[in-house]
């Protein structure tokens, strides 16, 4: 018998994330186990790839394929699967436990990795930010951290969780420090989303494929790692400092959603953001979860004020709002700041985007069809960002407001009158993040 006919033969669920972290830190050298399929989900167009050999390592000479998710029954009849590891973010534990019935019923065990299996140990402090869901607030509290840091005289590198959607290899290890790299990458615009206003305040940022080796260069530079999370993922390294966002607009998904629930229940500093636009009920049912859950926490209450561009004139408008990507699709949102800025600047009504959408944007709104009329900022390829700047044009607003964290106007050609709105962090509660940061890392 082939001795890798011994090996456990497991397929990992994911979304050209999570999945191949843990596949390097846990799999990639582990003669007992033997990778056979990874799968895609989530993202457009990241399935029929391989994960190359250059990174799979010497037991995987050929690389490991990237299916269909929709494939997992005859993924696992057709490799003899004995396991399926469920590795990717922000779904409901319903659709986790789906997942899981799929897979015993198709003869394989099921599992998850947690923190001991996949966390890698810095030299560094590490500070990490995560979230209960997307769209919490996670992309200014890090930023609002970053600040904090910088302030305390730190050298910080950011390090922000994967979102690899092209040329593995070559995105293994990517550091970020002008605008003339997001360009030499071809960042996505959801990249772009992250990345360039960390650029903008003057912060490194790295991203890729292999955390090993971006930690190991990260560290080379910073006096502290600030993990920047994704969707609502739980760290990829060992924080000295844990802090989870969540969010009173959507009472009752910490403890529904996998792995923002383990956030919660892990942090050390929760962040209970929107407080200007919560319920007060809200925030008591809240505040009583966090305490059940996690008790020893930190609580800070905190606002993100909105601000739109000097001069936009909205008043009386028919305005089409652009909203952040991930958080209305995958983040199950119905409106966010976009809608939010609108109101305030006097527009008479919303343009639904819908009836001008325009190539992958339909199929967009065919598959989350709770979006609604709003147009969620899609940027997956050069062609998604052509289909998006085509709705925008074709469509009969009057102006265009842009909530999302870049300015559009930089990189899709929008032919209408555009504006953007924007949103930083406001702590209103004591104690600060500046008070906690300062105890917890000796500032």
């Amino acid at each position: 018998m082939n001795p890798t006919d011994k090996r456990r033969k497991i397929i990992v669920l994911g979304a050209a994330g999570r999945d191949f972290h843990n596949f390097n830190v846990r799999y990639r050298d582990d003669e007992t186990v033997e990778i056979v399929s990874f799968t895609a989900t989530q993202i457009p167009g990241i399935d029929g790839r391989v994960y190359p050999r250059e990174l799979a390592g010497s037991l995987y000479p050929d690389g490991i394929p990237i299916r269909i998710e929709d494939e997992l029954e005859s993924l696992v009849a057709e490799f003899g699967a004995d396991e399926v590891t469920f590795a990717y973010s922000d779904v409901s534990h319903e659709t986790v436990m789906h997942l899981a019935s799929r897979a015993i019923a198709a003869g394989a065990d099921f599992s998850l990795l947690g923190g001991n299996s996949t966390m890698i140990a810095s030299d560094k402090p590490v500070v990490a930010v995560c979230a209960v869901r997307t769209g919490s607030g996670k992309s200014q509290t890090t930023r609002a951290v970053a600040e904090i840091l910088k302030s305390a005289g730190k050298q910080i590198a950011v390090i922000r969780h994967p979102m690899p959607y092209g040329n593995l290899v070559a995105q293994a290890v990517q550091r970020f420090e002008t605008y003339e790299d997001l360009e030499t990458h071809d960042c996505t615009i959801e990249e772009r989303e992250e990345y360039e206003p960390h650029l903008d305040r003057g912060s490194i940022v790295y991203a890729g494929v292999d955390y090993g080796e971006i930690l190991r260069s990260a560290e080379k530079e910073a006096d502290v790692i600030l993990w920047d999370g994704g969707n609502n993922d739980f760290p990829f390294y060992v924080p000295d400092v844990h802090i989870t966002v969540v969010d009173p607009l959507r009472v009752g998904h910490e403890t529904s959603y996998h792995p923002g629930e383990a956030n919660l229940r892990m942090a050390d500093v929760v962040v209970i953001n929107k407080m200007d636009s919560a319920a007060p009920d809200d925030v008591i049912r809240l505040k009583k979860t966090i305490d059940d859950l996690n008790s020893e926490a930190v609580v800070v209450e905190a606002e993100s004020p909105v601000t739109v561009d000097d001069g936009a004139d909205l008043k009386g408008k028919r305005v089409l709002v652009v909203e952040d990507g991930p958080t209305l699709t995958h983040g199950e949102m119905t409106y966010g700041a976009g809608v939010v800025a609108a109101k305030r600047a006097g527009a008479a009504s919303f343009v639904d985007a819908r009836p001008w959408a325009a190539g992958s944007i339909k199929d967009v709104y065919a598959k989350y069809p709770h979006i609604g009329e709003l147009l969620p900022a899609m940027g997956y390829s050069e062609q998604q960002r052509k289909d998006l700047a085509d709705t925008i044009n074709a469509s009969d607003a009057d102006a265009v407001l842009i909530a999302t964290p870049i300015d559009l106007r930089k990189i899709i050609d929008i032919d209408k009158p555009a504006y953007r709105a924007s949103y930083e962090l406001k702590v209103t509660s004591s104690p600060t993040l500046a008070d906690e940061l300062t105890e917890r890392l000796g500032l």
